[in-house]
């Protein structure tokens, strides 16, 4: 099966903090040689396999606005292909997997955002005083939400491998 690099999700992640839109999903899967549609990206945010996008306006006096996911999306559109690829029906992709996944990412995105306010907050409120106390329990925060966000990440790693170790033993008859 054809399938993008981590490095490649990693960069295009980085790239498109802000997210991306449906077309920019469909060219990455077209530009990696990957088949997949329109109607599949529809079918699987329908599903509640993918998060809905978030329409964003346009730079610009009546430009509108466009749907932009997290480009996270694409790596979860890789490993929903993946599964499927393994005899893995919709129905067990999202009774097993998947879920727990898009909500620890965006609860990532979430804390990151949390942080960079209350940082940029601090900045404009500097006093010498409490200035050095705020940096260090942001600082520590930071530290256990990182733990937190690896914990959940290693939890749900740890049911998707029981849950693989299962469905081999129905499949061999164990």
């Amino acid at each position: 099966m054809q399938r993008i690099s981590d490095d490649a999700l990693d960069r295009l992640e980085r790239e498109h903090e802000q997210g991306i839109t449906s077309a920019e999903i469909l060219d990455i899967f077209a530009a990696h040689g990957i088949k997949f549609s329109e109607a599949t990206l529809r079918k699987y945010v329908q599903l509640g396999l993918l998060p809905r996008s978030v329409r964003v306006g346009k730079k610009g006096k009546h430009q509108g606005s466009q749907g932009l996911y997290p480009a996270t999306v694409v790596r979860q559109i890789q490993r929903i292909k993946e599964m499927m690829a393994q005899d893995y029906t919709i129905e067990e992709i999202q009774r097993e997997f998947l879920f727990v996944r898009g909500d620890i990412e965006e609860l990532e995105r979430t804390i990151g955002k949390v942080f960079d306010a209350l940082r940029d907050a601090a900045k404009e409120r500097r006093s010498d005083t409490s200035d050095r106390a705020i940096h260090q329990e942001l600082s520590m925060a930071e530290r256990l939400a990182k733990d937190l966000v690896a914990k959940l990440s290693a939890i749900e790693e740890r049911l998707m491998a029981q849950a693989r170790l299962s469905r081999r033993a129905a499949a061999t008859g164990s």
